[in-house]
């Protein structure tokens, strides 16, 4: 039986401790399993030198699952979107430098992922992009607010608005990863990286970080309200066409509420 449910692999090598997303059936999509485990293996970092978020073969990470949300309830779906802020708030507080490596699609908010990481290095085949508007969701959890600071807020308006994808080189180019490697070279680029960081002092180190999370703090409280925001939604005919659409691989057909059409429309 194909496993769906979503799990965080841990591992401590060298200087570093590599998280990995595992649900290669779902691209690695987490849940809040998965998100779960990943905060709390970022909580308990202070061990190491620097921690690796990475996915398992054929994918970085393609969001959050959306399986069930043809049928979502408001109960399932705040739980999940606090397991996922949990998760994203545990890669900022987190006392190590934590470096993406980005071995495939980052997508929705896997794409967030790669904004909440310190650092990201990216295979030249991996591509990026967000998906909120496309499957009936919003990107409030980074794309929204923080990645504006890093990539210019006209950029990423356009990828939150009109989730295109993008290639590892236009992502370098925007400012969203730090480097580029060729798919069989991003292991070794990422431990060098790591070995880099692990010669530096792990205080100030510390203290770099906290201090560079400015932006992302003054962020903080947008995020608590986009996700408010998107359980007031759960259920929305929006919701359900954006999650059958992706289920069923068709495009989705949104509709004008009809509160929102003029009369010229009529």
């Amino acid at each position: 039986m194909t496993r769906t449910q979503g799990r965080a692999l841990i591992e401590d090598r060298a200087d570093a401790r590599w998280i990995t997303l595992d649900n290669p059936a779902r691209r690695n999509a987490y849940d809040e399993v998965m998100a779960e485990q990943v905060a709390v293996a970022l909580e308990h970092s202070q061990d190491v030198r620097a921690v690796v978020l990475t996915g398992s073969p054929g994918a970085f990470c393609a969001g959050g699952a959306l399986t069930g949300l043809s049928t979502p309830t408001t109960r399932g779906m705040r739980r999940l979107y606090r397991a996922s802020l949990r998760m994203f708030d545990a890669i900022r507080s987190c006392p190590r430098p934590v470096i993406a490596a980005v071995n495939g699609a980052a997508a929705g908010g896997g794409n967030e992922l790669v904004v909440a990481c310190d650092l990201a290095i990216s295979a030249e085949s991996a591509t990026f992009g967000q998906t909120g508007p496309r499957v009936g969701s919003a990107p409030v959890t980074g794309a929204t607010n923080v990645m504006g600071v890093q990539i210019g807020e006209k950029r990423a308006k356009e990828l939150a608005m009109l989730c295109r994808r993008y290639t590892a080189a236009q992502a370098l180019q925007m400012g969203l990863v730090n480097a580029v490697v060729p798919d069989d070279a991003l292991t070794d680029e990422v431990d060098a990286w790591c070995a880099e960081l692990g010669r530096l002092s792990p205080r100030y180190l510390e203290i770099t970080k906290i201090s560079s999370n400015l932006w992302w703090n003054s962020a903080r409280d947008s995020f608590s309200n986009g996700i408010g925001m998107l359980v007031q939604a759960v259920g929305s005919a929006d919701m359900i066409e954006g999650a059958n659409a992706f289920l069923e691989k068709r495009p989705a057909r949104f509709r004008l509420d009809e509160g929102d059409r003029s009369e010229g429309d009529q």
